[in-house]
């Protein structure tokens, strides 16, 4: 994105966030059902009746609901990806529908029997219309994403927030540290008594809530601002290498108004951090897509940047580094919590002689560890080895 159109926190706010009376309900795409101009590439074989069936939509549908539901099998038919963001067609929907209309993404039923508009019309179908034809995820299309509840802004710059690590965040990392009033329980109510704190596997240490917390390779900023959020008192650190992701990462910042509790470094990994065992809590999400799998990617995942996928052969790159270094950033009873997704098994492969600490999740996910400050040392030359061997190879 060109330095003049990078959006400003107040931007995003007032773009977002301001009074839905006040808000522009066109949607800018520059599209017109009437016209038939829709300004879209729609012309290819696969989209030959794209066009039809949004005009026959314009004219008969009438709710919300209404439109929810076409847009669900609209996505489907054209062999839409739903992963980013959005977990499934319905919810993809919903946010196509709602966001539209300036409404809250989770509307309860009373408001999804209300009639549209005909511009109303016509601004949720060309976004639904450019969703299918560009195969560009919706967070890039609208700037926006939510993580933990909270909304960020997005763009190319950086990956869609979407990590099962939103669900520790929310429990504060219970039982491995003190939960207090922001924890969310996530555990199910039994016998109408308030419900528990979900086992995601962490050892019960309960320690003091930690005071300095370090997101590494946080891109948009949003596990980092989704962490001061639940740990109020604690200052976080937000690192990551590349430019133009901390620049999203302070619009967040700023629109959150956190820029007293987080701050925004550039940084690879840990090089600019000084080794002082400062950390209770390293929260860190790297890149880990394998090379197989870069290679297959659907072309949703193509708009997102490749260097915050991409992590070689077995996609552990970075991850080899994290393990052998982060001992001298944590303190010795802090918790390390790495995502590696899909490379779970490359992991265990790499080190068949560490039981890994690979976490549950209440909502779904895997491919998350936890690993303390003594597992950390106590394999470090493990760890050393294979950066050793990386090294080499390059």
């Amino acid at each position: 994105m060109p330095e003049d159109q990078i959006m400003s926190a107040k931007d995003f706010q007032n773009q977002y966030f301001s009074d839905p009376e006040s808000q522009e309900l066109e949607h800018n795409l520059g599209h017109d059902l009437e016209t038939g101009d829709t300004g879209l590439h729609t012309e290819h074989s696969d989209f030959a009746s794209l066009h039809a069936e949004l005009e026959e939509a314009r004219e008969q549908l009438f709710t919300i609901r209404d439109f929810i539901r076409f847009s669900v099998t609209q996505l489907r038919n054209y062999d839409v990806v739903v992963a980013q963001g959005t977990t499934d067609e319905f919810a993809e929907a919903a946010a196509i529908v709602l966001h539209t209309l300036s409404l809250d993404w989770s509307a309860n039923d009373q408001i999804l029997d209300c009639r549209l508009t005909n511009s109303e019309k016509q601004a949720v179908l060309s976004l639904l219309e450019e969703r299918i034809a560009e195969r560009k995820p919706l967070s890039y299309l609208i700037n926006l994403s939510y993580f933990c509840d909270l909304p960020f802004y997005v763009d190319e710059r950086v990956l869609i927030p979407r990590s099962p690590v939103a669900e520790l965040i929310r429990q504060q990392f219970y039982p491995y540290f003190d939960a207090n009033e922001l924890a969310k329980r996530l555990g199910a109510t039994v016998n109408d008594q308030p419900a528990a704190f979900y086992d995601h596997g962490l050892d019960m240490k309960q320690l003091s809530q930690p005071e300095r917390i370090l997101d590494l390779c946080t891109g948009s900023g949003c596990i980092a601002i989704a962490l001061a959020t639940r740990f109020v008192d604690a200052l976080v650190d937000a690192v990551d290498i590349d430019k133009g992701a901390l620049e999203v990462a302070m619009v967040n910042v700023d629109h959150h108004d956190l820029g007293h509790q987080v701050n925004v470094i550039e940084s690879d990994l840990f090089a600019k951090l000084p080794a002082e065992h400062q950390y209770e809590l390293i929260v860190t999400n790297p890149p880990y897509v394998d090379a197989a799998v870069m290679a297959d990617l659907p072309p949703e995942f193509l708009y997102e940047p490749e260097h915050a996928l991409a992590a070689g052969q077995d996609g552990l790159e970075l991850v080899h580094h994290i393990l052998f270094e982060a001992a001298d950033y944590l303190s010795p009873e802090g918790l390390l919590v790495c995502e590696v997704g899909d490379s779970e098994w490359a992991l265990s492969q790499a080190y068949p002689d560490i039981q890994f600490d690979w976490l549950k999740f209440a909502h779904g996910g895997h491919g998350v560890f936890a690993i303390t400050f003594d597992e950390l040392m106590k394999h470090r030359e493990l760890f050393a080895s294979y950066v050793q061997l990386l090294d080499n190879s390059h």
